[in-house]
This record gives structure tokens, sequence and C-alpha cells, in this order.
């Protein structure tokens, strides 16, 4: 029946993957055998199968006993795969400080020792970021799933009628779509905070590294920084609900469409600040002899420069808005 079916679902999402199937047969022969012991020779009614379920109780409360744990920040259902992302973010924050390192000592192995102190310095103040975001992100998702929420719930009689259906596979979210956002939004993080100064035109003079014109204004970048920093994390936030939900809901689209339009606003607020950009970005590009002053190539610059903050928040808009438009579209899908 779809009714067991569901309650097995609503207990074992709350246990490590590894107890999972095990538990999913035993409570599943557990509730048939509690089932048949209740007709005996008569018919199975919807209403056996509840009166069974209610005597075992809340999904919750079951979990529980199966888990042997009570009082946590991060569950056990989800600490298995918060570790896994900790230590995917974690590796790819080692992997983009080296792959910066390694540029920088090519570039300019004469500043080698300078390269190195800001290396290391680099792990002690993005890596705990980095772990803060991520474990905010399954604290809220654990609050949000096993906790305020669910205890409103069980603040009323609980039903087996009240049970979540098993999810859609129209609107499931795979595991490697949060993954791959959140090693994402780390590697912006650590380009954005520490390598800002390589984010723009590399210039070359007879094959040798002369220097690079930012497209940033480095004077004022450091005001913008915990701005973009919050930005991002909120993102981390997002996408580590993502691995509770497990599938797109109503709920999950009005929290991702808030946080997306909170980003938005900020967006806007750094990108269409004229001291955020580099004021003197052409003149630049004039002075290293990459262009000449008054030609079609300078022409054709300014004007790629002049309407870069319209395309790149265009793209950013579009993307933000999609995530919410996409999760919505699956969730009626699946109706």
């Amino acid at each position: 029946m779809k009714t067991i079916d569901r309650y097995v679902y609503a207990v074992t999402r709350r246990l490590p993957d590894a107890q999972r199937k095990d538990v999913a047969d035993e409570l599943r022969s557990l509730i048939e055998d509690m089932v048949y012991e209740r007709v005996q020779d008569r018919d199975v009614t919807e209403e056996d199968v509840e009166d069974v379920l209610l005597e075992l109780g809340p999904p919750k409360n079951l979990a529980r006993k199966y888990r042997g744990t009570k009082k946590y920040v991060i569950g056990p259902e989800l600490y298995d795969l918060y570790t896994m992302v900790l230590k995917i973010s974690l590796i790819s924050t080692v992997a983009a400080f080296s792959a910066v390192f390694i540029i920088q000592v090519i570039l300019n192995p004469i500043n080698i020792v300078d390269y190195f102190v800001n290396y290391l310095v680099s792990f002690f103040t993005i890596l705990p970021m980095v772990f803060g975001w991520i474990t905010l992100g399954f604290a809220l998702a654990e609050y949000f799933g096993n906790g305020a929420l669910e205890k409103l719930q069980q603040d009323k009689e609980w039903k087996p009628s009240n049970l979540p259906p098993v999810p859609d596979p129209k609107r499931q979210i795979k595991r490697r779509e949060p993954i791959a956002g959140i090693v994402f939004y780390v590697l912006v993080i650590v380009i954005l905070a520490f390598s800002n100064d390589y984010f723009g035109i590399w210039i070359f003079r007879e094959d040798r590294f002369a220097g690079i014109v930012s497209f940033l204004n480095e004077d004022t970048y450091g005001s913008f920084l915990v701005v973009i920093l919050i930005v991002f994390g909120f993102g981390i936030v997002k996408e580590c609900l993502k691995f509770f939900y497990e599938k797109w809901t109503y709920s999950l689209v009005g929290f991702t469409a808030a946080v997306n339009l909170f980003s938005i606003v900020l967006v806007l607020f750094i990108m269409t600040d004229a001291l955020f950009w580099n004021p003197n970005f052409m003149n630049e590009l004039v002075q290293h002899g990459f262009v000449i002053k008054g030609s079609e190539s300078y022409e054709t610059i300014r004007l790629i420069w002049e309407q870069l903050t319209f395309w790149m928040l265009i793209l950013l808009i579009f993307g933000l808005l999609w995530d919410v438009i996409a999760g919505g579209i699956k969730v009626r899908k699946a109706k």
C-alpha cells in the first residue's frame, strides 16, 4: 500500500544512507506482520494500516529509536553527506589556492617567498569561512527539516494522512547538482577574495608576462568584498538545503526565490556602482600598448567595456531567476 511506502520513506529519509535499505526492509516487514495479525482472516483495509502506523507513532520518533541519538546540530541522516560536501569544498579550495600560487610563481618567480606567505595566510582566512557557510547551511537544513517545522506538526495529533509522498522522480534533486553548485560558489569566493587582481586582461610582450589590466578598481574593491562574500555565502546555504529536501517543493522554491532575490539586489548594488570597476581601464590598455587610442580596435574594446556591466548583470540575473523557475516547473509537473 502507498501509505506503508510513505511511512517507510518518512522514517528512512532521516537515517544515514548505510542504514536506509536494511531499516526499510525490516520496517516494512514489521508493519505487514502487525497488519495481518490485526486483521486475521479478513481483507486488509486502509483503516487497518492507519491503526498500525498510529501504534508505531510519528516517523521522526521511530527514526530516532533506530539512530539511538537525540540531540545534535547536524543529525546522522545529514552527517555523512555533510562531511562529504565539506571534503569536496575544502579540496576545491585548496586546489584553487594552489593553482593561483603556481600561476603567480610562473609569472613572477622573484616574489615566490611573498606568494608562499600569502598562500599560507589564505588558508587561515578562507577555509574557516567555507567551513562556516557549509555548516550553517546543513544546520538550517537540520533545523527546518527535523526541528521547527516538524515540531509544529508534532504539536497537532499525528495521522498517517500527514505523511509526505514518496518523491516523484520528476522533481527529485540529484545530489551532483547541489554539490556542483557548492563547489562553484566556493571557487568564486576564492577567486574574488584572494585572486581579484588576476581578474582582467593579461598583457604579454615578446612572450613574457608584462602585467594585468584589472577589470576591478583595486582602491575600492575591499569595501565591496564583504557584500560579495555574503551573496555567495547564502548561495552555499541554499545549495545545502537542497540536500535535505531531496526534491523540489514549494517551500524550497520559495526559499530559493528569497535568497536569489536578495542576491540580485546586492549584485545590482555592487555592479552598478562606478567605484566597483577600474576607472582607468582603457588608459591602462593604451599605456601597455595593447591598443592604440582612436583606432578601430580601441573603439570596439571601449564599446564592449561600456556594455560589460549590463550583460554581466543580465547573465547573473537570468541564472538566478532560472534557478527558481526550473524548480517551480518541476513542482508543477509532478502535480
